[in-house]
Order: C-alpha cells, then structure tokens, then sequence
C-alpha cells in the first residue's frame, strides 16, 4: 500500500491511526518520546497486521534529534506517502498573567516547532517524487479561543496557518496538505493539561459523548483515500453535543 509515518504514536489519536493504516496494509513508522510503549506498539502491529514497522525513540522538539534519527533512516524508508503531524499537548489551563513559561514553552515547542522539524526533514523526500499527502492535526481552538486556552489555542490556530502556508508552497509538487481539527475527544489529552490529575481529566468529559481517538483515525485514513486529484484541505469534527471549541451541551 505504501508508507506512513505517524507522530506522537504512543498514545490517543497517533496510536490509533498506526493501527488503522496497519490494518489496510500500510508499513509504518512510529515515532515517540516514550520507548517501552514505542516498541510495545512495534510488536502489536508486526504480530497482527504482519506489516513492516520502523520505531523511531526522539523528541520532536528537538531538532537535532529529528536530524539524527529521523533525517538518517535508510533509504526504503524515506518514500514516504503519508505523513501525520499529530504530537502535540495543551499544558495548563490558565489565565495569561498566571500561565506558566514551561508549558508555553512545552506546547510551543512541540505543538509548533515539532510539527515544523518533522516537515522539514520529510517534505524534501516527498519533493523528489512529486507525490505525498501531509496531514495536520489541530483543533478546535485554532478555530475559536476560548478562556485560559490563550497559548494552546495560539499553537494550533499556527498549525492552521502552516497547513495553509504549506499548501501554498507545495502545490507545484503535486504534495496534498490536509488540517484535521477535533473537538473534545477522550484521550490522554487532559490527563497530560492537568498534570495527572485523574478527577479534573473526567470531568471534562462528563454530560455529553466525546470522541474517541478511533473516530478521528478513521476521518484521518478517509482522507488519504481519496482519489489523486481530491484533497480536503480543511476539516472541523467536533462530537454531536459540541458545536466549537466553546459551546458544549452538557446534558
């Protein structure tokens, strides 16, 4: 089928498509900060799928990692069809005059920075063949800001603007650039904004059906199915209770 390589695969929406695309066939790279389950997932989709997989331990936010790791892999493995940017977190949940540098700087770094190492070093291989589709993962809050989300909301409305950016730049290789926005989706995501803290991550999720990481793996891989000449370039899913990054009917 091809090649897919997927960030952040460790968990929530990354996990899921690995799984996905493995099942249609796809040999995958994986990518991710934390080893055992990196290589966890590694055995789970050669044991089910019996695809090739390569599993890379680096940091996105670190471009000499990218560099390092993902810039030298062999030569088979660069021809890569899909690429999904999808490592990315919201730390915090505060005012701007309360809000904490590190986690403006953990969502800077990986949500924006990340996402642009890991293009850089993959667009030139896509380039060379004039094919490759680039899918984006954002939000709902690049879409609308919502209190205490500032920073947050800030990275993915700058994962908005790259996609249109890229677009742009990469339409005379025929490379298709896809933005997938989800609303509330019931993952890791705000255990990690509210720093484990297990109550606060439910009650987030409490009054209405989120999405699951499946559903949004599912639009991801529909749209890498479509025909050559069709590109969706932008898409907002949000749960039937949600109607933006604001408004969610709780009950």
């Amino acid at each position: 089928m091809g090649i897919v390589l997927i960030t952040g695969a460790t968990a929530g929406f990354g996990q899921a498509c690995a799984i996905t695309y493995a099942g249609k066939g796809y040999d995958v790279i994986i990518t991710g900060r934390r080893k055992e389950r990196l290589e966890a997932l590694q055995t789970q989709l050669t044991q089910e799928f019996g695809i090739n997989v390569l599993a890379l331990n680096f940091d996105v936010r670190k471009e000499e990692e990218v560099k390092a790791v993902l810039g030298t892999i062999p030569e088979d493995w660069r021809k890569i069809d899909i690429l999904v940017n999808n490592a990315g977190l919201a730390a915090g949940l505060s005012t701007i005059d309360e809000g904490s540098t590190d986690d403006w700087d953990a969502m800077i770094d990986t949500n924006v920075k990340g996402l642009l190492y890991v293009s850089r070093t993959v667009i030139p291989w896509m380039r060379s063949r004039t094919m490759g589709h680039i899918i984006n993962i954002g939000s709902t809050a690049a879409k609308l800001v919502y209190a205490k989300g500032n920073v947050y909301c800030a990275t993915k409305a700058a994962v908005d603007a790259i996609s249109q950016g890229m677009r742009i730049d990469l339409l005379p290789y025929r490379i298709k650039v896809t933005a997938i926005h989800p609303g509330a989706a019931e993952t890791e995501f705000s255990m990690v904004r509210f720093k484990g803290d297990e109550d606060k991550a439910k009650e987030v999720y409490k009054g209405f059906i989120p999405l699951t990481a499946q559903d949004v793996a599912d639009v991801v891989y529909y749209c890498t199915s479509l025909p050559p000449h069709v590109c969706i370039n932008d898409l907002v899913m949000t749960p039937l209770q949600q109607a933006n990054a604001y408004y969610i009917d709780k009950k």
